[in-house]
């Protein structure tokens, strides 16, 4: 899709308010991040940290085999507002220094490396406990689409994209104190019957 963006709209990609797109993708995300957040709180807190094991398909709402739409819209929304960064980035670049080929095919190069990292995490990433990924997932997707809805309302962050570890920590600490919450209050009914 960006490859497609880049080819026919060319150097009047520049004329596309990025602010929009951050907000509206930032938005998103948000949404999305918060929605998988609170399925790893909830997962967390009834069963801790285990390891994947046998998952009830039907129960998650996800096809026993064949493609998980849900993560594969969320990646590409994800995917898309950074490629366009990078595309806007590349062709600004490229324009300027009148060196569009260089820049192209640096960029084409980060791309080759970004896809073989991927593939080589692919394992480990599959061995992570669900619950653990969607509290990540869910960790990462927020903070992003906070700190890009918020750019997109025109508001600087201090400390520019560190601000991004603030909110990663921000939603960590959230999600910790609410799978506390969430054990405490499944307990409380079990406490009750015990002091009557």
């Amino acid at each position: 899709m960006l490859t497609v963006l880049v080819v026919a709209l060319g150097s009047a990609l520049q004329a596309v308010p990025i602010d929009l797109l951050r907000l509206l993708i930032g938005a998103l995300l948000l949404i999305f991040g918060l929605q998988w957040l609170r399925k790893g709180i909830r997962r967390v807190s009834a069963n801790g940290l285990r390891g994947m094991g046998r998952r009830d398909a039907t129960a998650e709402r996800v096809p026993a085999s064949g493609v998980d739409w849900t993560a594969f819209v969320l990646s590409m929304r994800g995917v898309l507002l950074e490629g366009l960064e990078v595309a806007f980035i590349v062709i600004s670049v490229g324009l300027a220094a009148q060196a569009l080929a260089s820049a192209s095919f640096g960029a084409a190069l980060a791309f080759v490396v970004i896809v073989g990292a991927g593939l080589l995490a692919r394992r480990w990433v599959e061995r992570v406990p669900r619950s653990a990924l969607q509290l990540v997932v869910g960790t990462l997707l927020s903070s992003f689409g906070t700190f890009w809805s918020v750019e997109g309302l025109g508001v600087s962050w201090p400390g520019n994209d560190l601000a991004i570890l603030v909110l990663v920590g921000w939603y960590l600490l959230t999600a910790l104190a609410s799978i506390e919450l969430v054990r405490l209050h499944a307990r409380r009914p079990t406490l009750e019957k015990v002091s009557l």
